[in-house]
């Protein structure tokens, strides 16, 4: 087989489990998760390179229906962008779970004439098994998919045959980037998304979309990082339910991030955190652009 490499984005609804089966194809963490729905903000590029090709995954924000702010607009800009100049498109979808914002990603997908494998995700929440294989002959009547395959990102289950059924439809050509590069983000973007991880997760279920993460400052000092982070917020009364009681909510926050960029940067990291307000800033295509949230 000859060497392939090229693009191939995951796109789908909220939720779905894009970014956990983007760590699991290339076998270390990249992509932010948790529980909650639009977690992902950025499109992000994951470098998988192997003896046969090399395939640059690209994350995607959850395509949605979900609310008319700015921010909204934003998510399904960067989704919709990272669909065009791609050679193949993965769209992951959950087991026994079509909603119609999954229908709003096929129409997307169908206008693209990209050829697009399904990867059916979350098959390891499936307790009766035989209902797998109706739901598979189902959404294969729905478009011309060239691949459809049952994953669990979760578990890793048929994340190779993944793999492979894309590098097959990938074209040939040299690696587009070193064998030992992940990504193509800096070390101050992952800074900021794992600490917008734990906030994510440690706060109820509306704060997290209100919140995001600034690197100021990102010093490599050799034997250690030492940066400094503002999590800007919309309103003092946000800026209290981060901080809690004494500052204790926010050093609990900043104590666990601090431990992720440890193991993610693999040295020692001093993490210092502010906590700011920027009026309405997910609301406005300006307050958005000022944080980097840009086209």
């Amino acid at each position: 087989m000859s060497y392939r490499s090229g693009y191939a984005v995951l796109v789908g609804r909220p939720n779905v489990g894009k970014s956990t089966l983007l760590n699991r194809l290339i076998g270390q963490k990249l992509a932010i998760t948790s529980h909650k729905p639009q977690t992902t903000r950025h499109r992000i590029l994951g470098i998988r390179s192997e003896p046969r090709g090399q395939i640059l995954f690209v994350d995607t924000p959850g395509i949605h229906d979900r609310g008319g702010k700015a921010m909204n607009r934003y998510l399904n800009r960067a989704a919709h962008a990272a669909m065009h100049d791609v050679d193949v498109v993965v769209f992951v979808v959950q087991a026994l779970d079509w909603t119609s914002e999954d229908e709003r990603v096929l129409d997307a997908v169908r206008r693209t004439g990209i050829a697009t494998i399904l990867a059916v995700n979350k098959v390891d929440l499936v307790a009766r098994k035989e209902r797998l294989l109706p739901y598979l002959q189902t959404l294969s009547g729905r478009h011309e998919f060239v691949d459809v395959i049952p994953v669990s990102a979760k578990d890793g289950d048929n994340a190779e045959q993944l793999a492979a059924a894309v590098l097959k439809r990938l074209p040939e050509g040299d690696a587009i980037f070193p064998d030992d590069q992940v990504s193509d983000r800096t070390e101050r973007f992952f800074a900021a998304e794992l600490l917008r991880e734990q906030l994510i997760r440690r706060y109820h279920s509306e704060l997290p979309y209100s919140v995001t993460v600034e690197i100021e400052r990102f010093e490599d000092l050799g034997d250690r990082y030492n940066i400094h982070a503002v999590v800007w917020v919309e309103r003092d009364s946000q800026r209290a339910i981060l901080l809690g009681k004494g500052g204790a909510a926010m050093k609990q926050a900043a104590t666990a991030a601090r431990r992720a960029m440890n193991d993610f940067f693999q040295t020692r990291v001093h993490l210092e955190v502010w906590i700011k307000v920027k009026k309405s800033w997910s609301s406005d295509e300006s307050g958005l652009a000022s944080l980097g949230y840009s086209d």
